[in-house]
């Protein structure tokens, strides 16, 4: 327009896309099927046309590998940190800038780290590793979701004439600098906007807004930031440093002998307890027949479906080892003659109580000096604590021995080893192998 143009902004969300893992993967297959190509092009040159078969032509390995080698090392695919329910969920739902087709950590300058105001609704400001990696590593925010583009859309309700509509459109980062949005916590009357000027955003910017101008309004307050910052309690009190190491640090908590729910939650713990799929959800209506440590059977209620049984049964998981060696044990919360509602949590899993997400226990806190034993950030524990396994947890580790054949024959297991005291052997029973406990 009259020879002046805007310059596209590179860390603007509407100019960024995420490209998942069907993607990632897709690009990798084609490259093991471009190899295969190749691979039959050259062999069909080569052999005599009349009698070949099509397995002599073809040769599936290097399609095969290039998928193998996707998942064994590329810098995206990674060991899921299992340490408790929201680690696992908090790491499904991670943006990573680098790996392959990114940036690297020293080539990535201050903008593309920032927070973009496009952000909004869409990545979490609060959440991102400290250190090298920081504004790299990002977080989806809780209302976020990807389209079939792989720009990140973010919800919104309507309003018309200062009336807020009941509908919700998820709007991506180029088509929201054309609307002005209103905050999801202005004072509503059945729908209409009480106050004449309301707080909320144009084109990114903050500014107070006539209840006329708004044509969009937020969903919910906490549509700004990630599930694990969602789940600090006064959230807006704190300061984004000490929140960012708060929201962190949550992922670290290891599941405990006895959950304990927390006293003043944000509402969010039971939905990360039933999205992680740390607890067992009925799957439809019905009543509690049998209980036990393994399984739970729920007759169903309801007019039976045709093909399925009138039973529904539920297997536990009992004392798993987790991927980072903490336990995962499911224990039921219902007991026979219950009645159950489909998507009621009807057995508890590491780090949950009654189907809220408990990392931690309720402990008596109290502040004050005690002769220089807690300075600073140290911390004095009663003796009660620790007898009472107040924060005890169960690890589990698996070790293997192989019992190879070698040149001088196989190799047994045994317990009498010459030279070895029984000091040493105490703990193995008579096959050699070592007792259980």
């Amino acid at each position: 327009k009259d020879g002046r143009g805007e310059i596209d902004d590179i860390d603007n969300l509407g100019n960024r896309r995420v490209r998942s893992v069907g993607e990632l993967l897709e690009n990798q297959y084609r490259v093991g099927l471009l190899r295969m190509e190749r691979a039959i092009k050259e062999r069909m040159s080569s052999v005599d046309i009349d009698t070949v078969m099509p397995h002599d032509l073809i040769n599936a390995k290097p399609a095969a590998a290039a998928v193998r080698e996707f998942f064994g090392s590329s810098q995206l695919s990674q060991f899921m940190d299992q340490t408790n329910p929201l680690s696992e969920i908090t790491h499904k739902r991670r943006l990573s800038a680098l790996g392959p087709g990114g940036l690297t950590r020293e080539r990535a300058g201050f903008e593309v780290r920032d927070v973009h105001p496009t952000h909004y609704g869409r990545i979490c400001p609060i959440e991102t590793p400290e250190g090298p990696n920081i504004g790299l590593i990002n977080s989806l925010a809780t209302h976020a979701r990807v389209n079939k583009y792989g720009f990140i859309e973010s919800p919104y309700r309507r309003v018309k004439d200062g009336q807020a509509q009941d509908e919700v459109v998820y709007i991506s980062a180029m088509e929201e600098a054309r609307f002005t949005i209103a905050q999801a916590n202005i004072e509503l009357k059945d729908g209409q906007i009480v106050e004449d000027l309301v707080p909320g955003r144009i084109n990114g910017e903050s500014q107070l807004l006539t209840k006329e101008a708004v044509d969009m309004m937020d969903v919910s307050p906490k549509q700004v930031v990630s599930v694990a910052a969602a789940l600090i309690p006064f959230l807006e009190n704190d300061d984004a440093n000490r929140a960012l190491m708060g929201a962190n640090m949550q992922r670290q908590a290891v599941p405990l002998v006895q959950s304990d729910a927390p006293l003043v939650g944000t509402g969010m713990e039971s939905v990360v307890a039933v999205d992680s799929g740390a607890v067992v959800v009925a799957k439809r209506d019905g009543v509690v027949e049998q209980i036990d440590g393994t399984r739970i059977v729920v007759r169903a209620t309801n007019e039976q479906d045709a093909g399925r049984s009138g039973v529904d049964i539920y297997r536990l998981s009992k004392f798993q080892r987790s991927n980072q060696s903490t336990c995962i044990n499911q224990r039921p919360i219902v007991r026979v003659g219950d009645e159950v509602k489909a998507g009621d949590v009807i057995a508890d899993g590491p780090s949950t109580d009654l189907g809220e997400l408990a990392l931690g226990r309720n402990a008596l806190v109290a502040f004050m000096p005690w002769n220089g034993y807690n300075f600073e950030d140290s911390i004095l524990i009663s003796e009660r604590i620790v007898r009472d396994d107040v924060f005890t947890s169960i690890h589990l580790e698996e070790f293997e021995v192989m019992a190879r054949d070698t040149k001088l024959g196989p190799e047994e297991i045994t317990r009498d080893i010459p030279n070895v005291g029984e000091e040493a052997l105490r703990n193995l029973d008579e096959a050699g192998i070592v007792a259980i406990g």
